[in-house]
């Protein structure tokens, strides 16, 4: 396994310099049996994220929109010890396909770079960046799209592109693109 990158400028950096291999790459994993690749990504992830605290970036917080559903609210509100019709006025809002999220971005509930209602947090924090979920092919474009804010998503692409033959992938084209030009 490679060395882990967190420095969230770099992964910035590395993201927007990779943005056509990552193009490259989704193409690359879609021809590939979905369960063979969820099988890798589990694993990878498995690996990955006890090694990344994400309480000490909160990236996702920051710009993430969550959903939430009406037991969460009743939940929430009743840990708070606030009336739920209070809550929803203060931190939710309904989106026109009549979906709970919540109304600010960063998260109201963010405090510096951790959760300050961690314990209790909604079910699509906990479960964020969903690389335990089956068919992680089916979701690669929102996955891509926090490969640059999340080190998780991040380190764990990366080593899939390693262990999948992505890089060996790429080698077979260069070198029978060379062979064309030649």
């Amino acid at each position: 396994m490679q060395q882990l990158i967190t420095n969230l400028d770099e992964i910035a950096k590395i993201a927007d310099e990779k943005q056509n291999e990552n193009d490259s790459f989704r193409a690359f994993l879609k021809s590939k049996p979905g369960d063979t690749v969820d099988h890798l990504v589990h694993t990878i992830n498995e690996a990955i994220t006890p090694q990344i605290d994400c309480t000490q970036c909160g990236r996702c917080c920051s710009i993430l929109m969550i959903n939430i559903t009406e037991k969460e609210t009743i939940d929430l509100s009743d840990h708070l010890q606030v009336p739920v019709e209070a809550f929803k006025e203060k931190y939710v809002e309904v989106s026109q396909m009549g979906q709970m999220v919540m109304n600010k971005m960063p998260c109201a509930f963010l405090g510096g770079k951790s959760c300050t209602i961690y314990e209790q947090r909604f079910t699509e924090c906990r479960e964020f960046p969903h690389l335990h979920k089956p068919n992680f092919t089916g979701r690669l474009f929102g996955t891509l799209m926090h490969y640059a804010m999340c080190p998780i998503i991040f380190n764990v692409v990366e080593e899939l592109k390693l262990q999948s033959g992505f890089g060996q992938a790429i080698s077979y084209k260069d070198e029978a693109h060379l062979e064309a030009c030649s």
